[in-house]
């Protein structure tokens, strides 16, 4: 068998608010999960896991976040152009605004925000026709 891709992992500094804001995207997280030192989720058949610096400085020794803009960005297929534009207004009122929705040469509605430790998140869905 050919290694299958089966879980993204983010290391955050603050796990309350890298959880509100992906539980704002729409993610199921278990309520008590901000009390855990290790979290995941299902995320469109990708596990999604968060750590803190603490939990990751524990089995790896120090941890040094990547320097300038992250290199890794997620992306998220929305229902249609209509839920890009809904989506991405509840999290740019709750300040993480990015890059507003825009209709993509390729044929998607397109847009960007940042999670609270500065990854790029994607939302996107094809255009009619």
């Amino acid at each position: 068998m050919k290694p299958q891709l089966n879980a993204i992992g983010l290391v955050t500094t603050d796990l309350t608010a890298s959880l509100r804001f992906y539980r704002l995207l729409g993610l199921e997280i278990p309520a008590d999960a901000e009390s855990q030192p290790h979290v995941e989720t299902n995320a469109g058949g990708v596990r999604l896991m968060w750590d803190t610096v603490e939990v990751v400085e524990s089995f790896g020794g120090p941890y040094t976040p990547p320097m300038g803009d992250s290199r890794v960005s997620l992306a998220f297929e929305c229902d249609d152009p209509a839920q890009v534009d809904e989506v991405w207004a509840r999290l740019a009122a709750a300040g993480h605004g990015g890059v507003e929705p825009f209709d993509a040469p390729w044929g998607q509605r397109y847009a960007t925000v940042k999670d609270p430790d500065g990854n790029g998140v994607d939302l996107f869905a094809s255009l009619p026709g």
